[in-house]
């Protein structure tokens, strides 16, 4: 009892001695003084918290109304192109990230707009990208809008990965999207001069880029701060470890504006549906189907390789595992025997041994 109440004295401050004189600010109400001068630190705590708090509540409301503006000014759209737009609202996720969900429309079973925006509301992770911004050139944290359109198997019956770049967002996408590994790289002078085309065949291109309306909007100098890419691919983003139904989709990834700039990027979204539409239009070369399916016949024989390798690996892993429990659990019993008992399995193993290895040398 004593050591608990000398460790106790030892923590507890010292108490709090009022000087005999105090000539700075003080109020006085009846019988309470309170002395700002002896608050100093504690006045500098809590304006740190306010101002942490104010930050978070700022940087969310900023986000929520970034999203709302967008998704309020792009509604009519959506409504005259889905019979179920939005269907459960605007999802959150945290105060950086937001979703909706569209369904009901012609070639196009579903879509999703997912807003990833800057954390504004988080002080810490804010300052961490400035700094970053400067510390790497290339790091450019955005905030990020991707309208993800699932199509229906009829409408594109071809498959292949096809996109338009912003020339300055290359590296990036390369970077975050695997199914772009099929495409090279090209130059085409019907885009404007800061976009570049990710095909992998001509024809590909030739066939897509006679829809005018999707380039009039790409021109529209208003669409230039905001477009990332937009691509078309019958391949997901990443890597797959296993074969699965390969799902087709139309992605517009953009950079979300500012709620006063929300109208600018309608244009775009609305060439899209006549786009997606006519996709099923398109005619290709039988050379480039032929080399199209080439293409993906090959690389499903490497993943089937490597899940067989996988497998092997595995089972392998698996037996390993079964024969260590096995020693393990006969070392665990030798060990509780006599030490003549254990004399004599050393000794019987022993004689295995040397059997063993006189049956190798035979045979050799």
């Amino acid at each position: 009892m004593a050591s608990f109440l000398n460790i106790f004295s030892q923590i507890t401050p010292p108490p709090f001695v009022t000087p005999e004189q105090y000539d700075g600010l003080e109020y006085r109400w009846k019988m309470f003084v309170f002395r700002p001068a002896y608050f100093q630190k504690e006045a500098i705590l809590l304006g740190a918290l306010l101002f942490y708090v104010a930050f978070f509540f700022i940087g969310r409301s900023i986000n929520t109304k970034k999203v709302e503006k967008w998704v309020n000014v792009h509604e009519d759209l959506l409504k005259s192109q889905f019979s179920s737009p939005h269907v459960k609202g605007l999802v959150r996720d945290g105060s950086s990230d937001f979703f909706t969900f569209s369904t009901g429309r012609r070639n196009v079973a579903s879509l999703h707009s997912i807003f990833r925006l800057r954390p504004y509301h988080d002080l810490l992770q804010t300052i961490y990208q400035v700094v970053y911004s400067f510390v790497d050139l290339q790091y450019n944290p955005r905030n990020d809008l991707q309208l993800d359109f699932k199509l229906l198997p009829s409408a594109l019956p071809h498959d292949f990965v096809w996109a338009i770049v912003a020339k300055d967002e290359m590296k990036s996408i390369k970077d975050n999207r695997w199914d772009l590994t099929f495409t090279k790289t090209t130059e085409n002078s019907a885009l404007p001069s800061n976009m570049s085309v990710m095909s992998e065949f001509a024809d590909v291109t030739e066939s897509i880029l006679k829809n005018t309306a999707l380039l009039d909007a790409l021109k529209d100098p208003k669409i230039a701060p905001y477009f990332r890419s937009l691509s078309v691919t019958d391949q997901p983003r990443e890597r797959p470890t296993k074969l699965d139904s390969p799902e087709k989709h139309v992605i517009l990834d953009l950079v979300c504006s500012s709620p006063s700039q929300a109208v600018d990027t309608t244009a775009l979204v609305a060439a899209l549906f006549p786009f997606i539409d006519s996709l099923s239009k398109i005619n290709l070369r039988p050379e480039t189907k032929t080399k199209l399916k080439k293409v993906r016949e090959t690389f499903e024989k490497s993943l089937k390789v490597e899940a067989e390798q996988a497998k092997k690996e595995e089972l392998d892993q698996a037996r390993e595992d079964q024969k260590a429990a096995k020693r393990k659990a006969e070392d665990e019993r030798v060990s509780k025997l006599s030490s003549a008992e254990q004399q004599k399995i050393l000794e019987r193993e022993r004689k295995r041994s040397i059997r063993k290895t006189q049956g190798k040398t035979v045979r050799k």
